[in-house]
């Protein structure tokens, strides 16, 4: 109850204020004729008129009166120029700081969970140059410093912030306005006490914070580049170190502005994508699918038969995917793109020069103006004791260990309950392998909604897979026919046998070997870079799973596109890069698929929202395809069908995301899905039906209650 007590206060104060006249009181011909009056109370109680007048000050500054600036005339008048820059100093201040958290207490929270995706960037802005553009706006007289109070408490402004600057920024136009009034009996108009000239000269001194502020960066970033000869000429535009996804799309992008670029890459073209990750892994996985609709082909009317069939031959169709996909990402095609494409190693010696240690081991070294460091991610591998020991697998290593094999693993432990783990156990309990997955989280992927994990739980379960959550592990040792996990489960301990052990715990950027630390460029974890992925250096860049902070392919060549144009074009117009919209699928069967908020995201982070699902059981298509497991869940904002973010499980759900995700790139609401037409019989259809769920939800009830008596009426009844 305080939020409406205290707007019932404050509005019953201005509503006083207007209903008894008191504005009369605050006007420049009152003060004239009152002038002497008070001048000679002040003679009589100098404290308490000073105090009365501060108190009355703070309070006009709190409830955004009218009569500031005949105040600030009246404390000149009174108490003459310093006692009154003094009182009106910390008076206005105070007043506008109180507004400010006024502002806050009513309004920010609705304000932030409303618009919180549109405020977002101006948070961030305000987070970092908030101080700067307060300091503006107090200094140029054009903006209300009402308006300014009670916009700035809706932001993110330390108030502590907003009080010294208001303090110090509003002293020179109230030593104006205070001075004026020791002259009271000249002054006519208060229009006549801001002349053009001083009026552009508070405009310019506003102007002087932003300035000086970058004239400062650019003077740290001289510093940082001291000690550096810089050449005179170079040999590229741009230099990028790592062939991947992210430094594929940067080489590309420059040699299609017609830039001078060389890519580097120490081992293969294509990166960790296309040789150990996402290409032979869907591969593999669509292999999998195959053999596991043959084991329940009587599911569509057939004959189920257990798959016969080479594991040496399924892995050769991994392998011949990979080549034809290679020509893709191969040193040919860059070439003719007009990419200069070097097989080695590249190490920064200098802002401008990378050392390339190519694999005929001879050296050169190239300058460039700008450096964009690609160089990838791999496996994560966790100290645990006796690991060193065993000849364990990582997604990295597993494709050319299990390339050799004539069968699956017999009985393989996965170790990693995430994306990866879930994909190749679930994928490999296909192939027939007997498959535990250890997870020491208590449930699956733990990223997504509680509900979701239940599902991918369950599908793995189903395939045969022993879904081990909340087990640690504790040490690894040969056994006496493979390897021997040992765990901990509820502080017992649990003995695994397995013959191949696969750690999928996440990736690591790569970071040791490109000379980084040696420019002191930060590598906590990953490549520290700022909203423009230029790192310590402004002309060194980082882009893809080496910064983080969403390790996929489609997101590292997103990156890719604004550290490449910022590299290039930066000393006209840089971009900051843009998470907003990130999608996401794991492709385990169903497939989960996401973008923007989950549920227990949104509760996290106290973000209200609204949630509309369709079940994928009442879909036709679903139905005829024997695919009926699964749903889609759209959170919007409530009483509102902006969406907030979408998570799908079923068939194909990467596929049917992409609707969602172009309606929130481009600020689209169901509404608009509702009203474009779906190919019958398609799973498309779905992102139309849970839009219809959404309407459906929020039908004008008194309206459609009208309308149905109006069509009772038409049919002649009562």
């Amino acid at each position: 109850m305080r939020k409406p007590l205290l707007l019932a206060l404050l509005l019953l104060l201005v509503a006083l204020f207007f209903f008894f006249d008191l504005g009369d009181w605050f006007t420049l011909e009152a003060l004239k004729q009152q002038q002497a009056h008070i001048a000679t109370l002040r003679a009589e109680s100098p404290w308490l008129i000073a105090g009365g007048f501060f108190v009355l000050y703070v309070l006009m500054a709190v409830l955004s009166l009218p009569g500031a600036a005949i105040m600030t005339l009246a404390a000149g008048a009174f108490f003459g120029v310093w006692q009154g820059l003094v009182l009106v100093s910390f008076a206005s201040s105070i007043g506008a700081t109180l507004a400010f958290l006024v502002s806050r207490f009513l309004l920010r929270d609705q304000v932030q969970q409303r618009f919180g995706d549109t405020l977002k960037a101006m948070n961030k802005g305000m987070n970092r140059d908030g101080a700067f553009y307060l300091f503006t706006l107090r200094l140029v007289p054009v903006f209300p410093f009402f308006i300014i109070n009670l916009l700035m408490g809706l932001t993110a402004l330390p108030a502590r912030t907003f009080y010294w600057v208001s303090q110090l920024s509003m002293l020179p136009g109230t030593l104006v306005y205070v001075n004026a009034g020791t002259q009271l009996a000249a002054i006519n108009s208060l229009s006549g006490i801001l002349s053009p000239a001083l009026l552009a000269s508070f405009a310019l001194l506003g102007l002087f914070p932003l300035l000086a502020r970058a004239v400062l960066r650019l003077v740290q970033r001289q510093k940082v580049y001291r000690g550096f000869n810089k050449p005179r000429h170079f040999d590229c535009n741009l230099i990028v170190i790592g062939a991947g996804a992210a430094g594929l799309v940067s080489s590309y992008i420059a040699a299609a502005v017609k830039a001078k670029v060389t890519l580097i890459e120490a081992d293969k073209m294509g990166g960790d994508c296309l040789n150990t990750g996402c290409v032979p892994s869907k591969a593999l996985i669509r292999s999998a699918k195959l053999a596991h609709q043959m084991r329940h082909a009587a599911h569509y009317g057939l004959t189920s038969t257990p798959p016969e069939f080479s594991f040496k031959h399924v892995m050769q169709r991994v392998q011949a995917v990979i080549r034809k996909i290679e020509p893709h990402d191969s040193v040919e095609r860059y070439t003719k793109l007009g990419v200069d494409v070097l097989q080695g190693h590249g190490k920064l010696i200098d802002p401008w020069t990378v050392e390339v240690t190519l694999t005929n081991g001879t050296t050169q070294r190239l300058t460039a103006r700008s450096i964009i460091i690609a160089a990838g991610a791999s496996a994560a591998v966790p100290p645990i004791t006796g690991l060193d020991g065993v000849n364990y697998l990582t997604s990295d290593t597993l494709w050319d260990t299990m390339a050799a094999r004539d069968t699956p693993p017999k009985r393989l432990l996965v170790m990693g309950g995430g994306p990866i783990g879930c994909e190749l156990a679930q994928t490999f309990a296909r192939l027939g392998s007997e498959v535990t997955l250890l997870q020491r989280n208590s449930r699956l992927m733990p990223k997504e909604d509680s509900e979701v994990s239940e599902w991918v739980k369950r599908a793995l379960i189903k395939d045969g897979v022993r879904v081990l959550t909340e087990h640690s592990p504790l040490r690894v040792e040969p056994g006496r026919d493979g390897i021997r996990v040992i765990a901990t489960h509820q502080d017992q301990e649990i003995i695994l046998e397995c013959d191949d052990l696969l750690l999928a715990l996440g990736r690591k950027a790569r970071l040791q070997g490109y000379g980084l630390e040696a420019l002191g460029i930060t590598t906590e974890r990953t490549v520290t870079t700022n909203e423009y992925l230029e790192t310590l250096y402004s002309n060194i860049y980082a882009a893809g799973d080496v910064v983080g902070p969403y390790q996929f392919t489609h997101t590292a060549a997103h990156m890719a596109w604004f550290a490449s144009v910022n590299a290039l074009f930066g000393h006209f117009k840089r971009f900051s890069v843009d998470y907003s919209v990130i999608p996401w699928c794991t492709f385990v069967d169903p497939e989960v698929a996401r973008v923007g908020l989950s549920e227990q995201e949104a509760k996290a982070q106290h973000i209200a929202y609204e949630v509309t699902r369709f079940e994928l059981d009442e879909l036709d298509r679903a139905i005829t395809d024997g695919s009926e497991q699964g749903f889609i869940k759209v959170l919007t904002v409530p009483g509102k069908d902006t969406i907030l973010g979408v998570t799908i499980v079923g068939e194909h759900a990467g596929d049917l995301l992409a609707e969602y995700v172009l309606a929130m790139k481009h600020k689209l609401g169901l509404n608009k899905i509702l009203g474009t037409i779906h190919v019958y019989p398609t799973l498309a259809e779905a992102n139309k039906y849970v839009a219809g769920e959404w309407k459906r939800a929020h039908a004008p009830e008194r309206l459609l209650s009208w309308l149905s008596r109006y069509h009772r009426w038409r049919l002649g009844k009562r």
